[in-house]
């Protein structure tokens, strides 16, 4: 990939001299779904996929942009003095949010750059390309230009940047899983307080596959706003009867005895979810700590009950993934990952039944929902690096 990208980069600006390459991976949520914003624990790991970039400093302010994944819409133009967001930028919005990010935290990038891109996540999928791309760009500035930040403040700056440039409302989980990655181990985070520790990950014979439903979906335009702003609302209902900071400091018997002060049932569903999806993210790195993988995967499964009927963030695409999952013999767990409404499921499959498990849900989804999804099959992977 380093030869491919350099390649594009000297055809594309001209010449290659001076350019580094770098890349962020993406990342798959293993349980623990929107829980991030409701205090909660999340369990996420880095991928092998994810997003490379070759850069060149400027010697001015100008920054120009290109990406591998959008060829037609050619080289994108900016500048340092116009970090600003813009329905015309397009997916410059996000390294140009970084920027301003930067910025806003009292480190003044000097000079433009000069940036390719060449990302094998699936777009749109819910594998956190947009997250990746942050964190590649901050990676790639503290490079440049020596910033002190931690791989976990390139984490805040990336969902600083999402929330107030880009308005989209996500948690911490997404940058977290990028910025601090490690092979062969998902991070046990609780995003209350950015504890964190890394379980390793034995599946013995089996594998993590990801199906993408290959239903396009935008977060800005989701409902994601509006189930955190409902759980917002909920949280603030039950702070009137209990003394909590979040969603994420009640156990279920807890949220049961004081669930009434919700006033609505639509809110109450969906402080259950969080509630009760943060006990089983607890409970499943338990169970993986005890090499229980079997039990791991009823709680994958009942997350995404949960996620279906009380958070309701699935959608027939997703349900018919995971509910043809369920049919196949050899997958111990599976459920939808990432926001929802379109984008991937994650399921943990015996090695013995990977081949069956693709042709099978493949066919079904297929039959039902018209086109076809795509299977990954997935390493973890490391965080970002200079390559």
């Amino acid at each position: 990939m380093k030869e491919t990208i350099l390649a594009k980069f000297a055809e594309v600006f001209g010449d290659g001299e001076g350019a580094a390459t770098y890349f962020a991976p993406g990342r798959v949520n293993l349980i623990g779904e929107h829980t991030d914003y409701n205090g909660g624990h999340v369990f996420p790991c880095a991928l092998t996929i994810g997003t490379y970039g070759a850069a060149r400093k400027r010697q001015d302010r100008k920054l120009r942009f290109f990406s591998m994944n959008f060829e037609k819409l050619g080289v994108i133009e900016s500048s340092l003095d116009d970090l600003v967001p813009s329905r015309e930028a397009g997916w410059t919005n996000y390294p140009k949010g970084v920027m301003w990010a930067f910025g806003e935290r009292g480190m003044e990038i000097p000079f433009g750059m000069d940036l390719l891109l060449n990302g094998n996540i699936p777009n749109g999928s819910g594998l956190s390309s947009s997250a990746s791309l942050e964190v590649l760009t901050g990676f790639i500035l503290r490079d440049f230009f020596g910033f002190e930040v931690s791989n976990q403040d390139l984490a805040l700056i990336g969902q600083f940047s999402e929330n107030n440039f880009n308005k989209v409302n996500c948690g911490i989980m997404d940058q977290f899983a990028i910025a601090m990655g490690k092979k062969d181990h998902a991070i046990f985070l609780d995003t209350a307080d950015l504890s964190f520790e890394y379980a390793p990950i034995k599946l013995e014979n089996a594998k993590i596959v990801i199906a993408c439903s290959n239903k396009k979906r935008g977060l800005g335009d989701s409902k994601y706003n509006e189930r955190r702003s409902e759980c917002e609302t909920a949280l603030a209902e039950l702070q009137k009867v209990v003394k909590i900071n979040t969603l994420g400091d009640l156990d279920e018997e807890t949220f049961e005895k004081y669930k009434d002060a919700i006033g609505s049932d639509v809110r109450r569903k969906r402080a259950k979810h969080a509630v009760y999806e943060n006990q089983r993210t607890i409970q499943a790195v338990s169970a993986l700590k005890n090499n229980d993988v079997k039990r791991f995967g009823e709680l994958m499964n009942a997350s995404h009950v949960s996620l279906r009927d009380d958070y309701e963030v699935t959608g027939i695409e997703l349900d018919t993934l995971v509910e043809e999952a369920w049919k196949v013999e050899g997958v111990i767990g599976s459920r939808m990952t990432g926001a929802g409404f379109g984008g991937c499921t994650v399921s943990i499959v015996r090695d013995d039944a990977i081949d069956a498990f693709i042709e099978q849900v493949g066919r079904a989804y297929e039959a039902k929902i018209g086109y076809a999804a795509d299977f990954y099959v997935v390493e973890i992977g490391d965080g970002p690096c200079r390559i």
